[in-house]
């Protein structure tokens, strides 16, 4: 394959992607420095077999911060492994706490906390006639709903959100050293931030009381371990909580109102809005997708593949698979239904979906109701260069 761009690639992957899946057997990405998965049933397979396709090292960056900056975070609480990037027994344990605090009726429960911050927002700039959508609302919604659910003081949500901002620059965005050290800085604060809200919530019925107790099961305080895990598994939960639910909400209204006749089909038949969430979903999968290494020598797609070999399963290129999804670039939301695999899938399948889609829900039935007039102020939407949490820099609406 040939070299692309690495920031081109990652603003526009598809074109890649299409490639790789009409090339027989896995194709080589020197971008990513792995074997691209990309059709639809080879995405399935390795997230069938996680004892085969390892997900340590599933987040790896694309930068190293500097020594400095390292040795902020390694003083701070915190530096333990999180469940995305776990195995076996371990990952189990992070996961469990996670599934109980974001059940289908724990997110039923929350739904009357999303719908009045969400109207909320929009009434701050209804009478405006124009807002940038992602920081108006596609950004703050989600920060403000996992803050509430984790059970923090609103007053230190922003400041928290933005020192999870930080930890995802660190290791994705190049930037000079004394800012990485700021950075750090920011992170390590946060850290200790969190040791003390975990302090408090063992009694607590949100979900840092479920990682406290589901990580240091028993009467006592913690043990440093365990500290480490609460801390860890909290900011990594922060982090995708909102990053991925803004990227949807982002990607989402984008693509229902660049083809107006999809916006004007939801207005006239809101009952579509569950299908018009799993379209999004598909078309544009919130985060791209994740490393896995492998655990022994096997074959995937018919090629050979060593042990300790890298591959990034591409969720986001499973959703554009034409042997599943006929005219799979075109964005419908009256398609017939199909199983997309943007939330991946098996053990590893994404804990958080129903509540992200419950955002995405409330959102539309709000847009649909108040603002059935919103239109792109223009036709020119650059994403943001990032292959993890796929979004818009910037989503001007007006109506």
């Amino acid at each position: 394959m040939e070299r692309v761009d690495r920031e081109a690639f990652y603003r526009d992957p598809y074109p890649v992607y299409a490639r790789a899946r009409a090339t027989s057997g896995l194709t080589y990405s020197g971008e990513l420095d792995a074997w691209l998965v990309t059709r639809h049933a080879d995405v399935r397979e390795v997230l069938s077999r996680p004892a085969d396709f390892s997900s340590q090292g599933a987040f790896r960056g694309d930068v190293t911060p500097s020594r400095l900056a390292f040795a902020e975070l390694a003083a701070a609480p915190g530096n333990a492994p999180v469940v995305v990037s776990s195995d076996g027994e371990a990952h189990q344990r992070y996961r469990r706490p996670l599934t109980r605090g974001l059940s289908a009726a724990k997110v039923a429960a929350a739904r009357p906390f999303i719908q009045a911050t969400a109207a909320e927002l929009v009434r701050s700039f209804a009478a405006e006639g124009r807002v940038e959508w992602m920081g108006g609302y596609a950004r703050p919604l989600p920060a403000t709903v996992i803050g509430h659910l984790l059970g923090l003081d609103p007053a230190d949500v922003p400041a928290a959100v933005r020192a999870g901002d930080r930890a995802e620059n660190l290791i994705f965005t190049a930037m000079p050293e004394d800012e990485q050290i700021a950075a750090a800085r920011e992170v390590a604060a946060l850290r200790h931030r969190l040791v003390a809200h975990a302090a408090r919530a063992r009694d607590q019925e949100n979900l840092t009381g479920e990682l406290v107790r589901g990580l240091a099961p028993g009467p006592g305080e913690p043990t440093g371990r365990q500290r480490d895990e609460i801390v860890s598994n909290t900011q990594n939960l922060m982090l995708a909580g909102h990053l991925t639910t803004t990227a949807l909400l982002g990607t989402a209204v984008h693509h229902l109102l660049r083809d107006r006749r999809q916006w004007e089909l939801l207005c006239a038949r809101p009952e579509l809005i569950p299908a018009a969430i799993e379209e999004a979903a598909r078309f544009e999968a919130p985060v791209q997708g994740f490393r896995r290494r492998v655990t022994r020598p096997l074959t995937l797609s018919g090629t050979e593949l060593g042990e300790g070999d890298t591959v990034f399963v591409s969720f986001a290129s499973a959703g554009r698979d034409e042997t599943v999804f006929t005219e799979p670039d075109v964005f419908d939301i009256a398609r017939e239904p199909a199983r997309h695999l943007s939330f991946g899938h098996g053990v590893h399948g994404c804990p958080g979906a129903l509540l992200a889609r419950e955002q995405l829900r409330v959102t539309l039935e709000l847009l649909v109701r108040e603002l059935p007039g919103i239109r792109l102020a223009g036709d020119d939407v650059t994403m943001a260069a990032t292959l993890i949490h796929r979004a818009p820099e910037e989503l001007v609406l007006t109506w």
